[in-house]
């Protein structure tokens, strides 16, 4: 049970989950390379980290060739990739009769391609190791809707199908499959919420006692999964804080 000297490419990496996780594998010697949008955000992150065990790269993940270049970096500077942890992700909420079409399509881009795109990005590389692991950060509207956030749980239950296809695939590869389902985790994905009401809300969801996750929660859910032994495939991780109803 150990992630020291893997080597973890990380999207939405400059904040949050992404960056809790990176740090945590960095504590324990793993070596990691991270992408993200906000090169200052990202920076700042990778300057907090031993110069020996990280990389990092601007990286938009609805454009292939940037993920692709972000796995070519870990390649060239680490010599492989043990996994490949698709992180990044928004959450603009809205009813459907509120018609967010550029909201949808943007959502669309990052949740479901973004994943897309990091696996056509690191796969081949993977069936030529022999070995690799890929995750994804899914959320409990993967696995139920409410309200709101119908076409949010559209991706999130496309992740989940994804991901399991890809463990179905690709298990004969020696290639493992992991989705990590928060619950109300506190991080600036309200950020994405249009509707400054509807954010202020949420927030104030969190805030109450027991009501959200850290950003270091999921963090060791995942590098959990990550450290267990190429026969164990922990396929999926759903996590809650202990006060949420759904």
């Amino acid at each position: 049970m150990s992630v020291k000297d893997k080597v973890v490419v990380i999207t939405g990496a400059s904040s949050g989950i992404g960056a809790a996780t990176a740090k945590l594998l960095v504590e324990q010697g793993a070596k990691v390379v991270l992408g993200a949008r906000r090169e200052g955000k990202l920076a700042a992150v990778a300057a907090q980290l031993p110069k020996d065990q990280v990389y990092y790269q601007v990286t938009d993940v609805t454009k292939l060739e940037d993920v692709k270049s972000l796995v070519q970096l870990a390649k060239k500077q680490f010599g492989k990739i043990d996994a490949l942890y698709n992180n990044a992700g928004i959450m603009p909420t809205a009813n459907l009769d509120e018609f967010h079409h550029d909201e949808w399509q943007n959502m669309l881009q990052i949740n479901v391609m973004g994943v897309l795109n990091g696996i056509e990005a690191v796969l081949p590389l993977m069936k030529q190791q022999g070995y690799g692991h890929i995750l994804a950060t899914d959320s409990v509207a993967g696995h139920l809707v409410y309200p709101g956030s119908a076409v949010y749980c559209g991706t999130k239950f496309a992740v989940r199908a994804i991901m399991e296809g890809l463990r179905q695939e690709q298990k004969d590869n020696g290639i493992r499959s992991t989705i990590v389902s928060p619950g109300g985790v506190n991080t600036e994905l309200y950020k994405s919420i249009s509707d400054p009401q509807a954010a202020q809300d949420l927030v104030e969801l969190w805030n109450e006692p027991n009501n959200s996750l850290n950003p270091e929660d999921i963090a060791q859910a995942v590098v959990y999964a990550l450290g267990t032994p190429k026969h164990v495939t922990v396929s999926e991780i759903l996590i809650r804080p202990t006060g949420q109803e759904l």
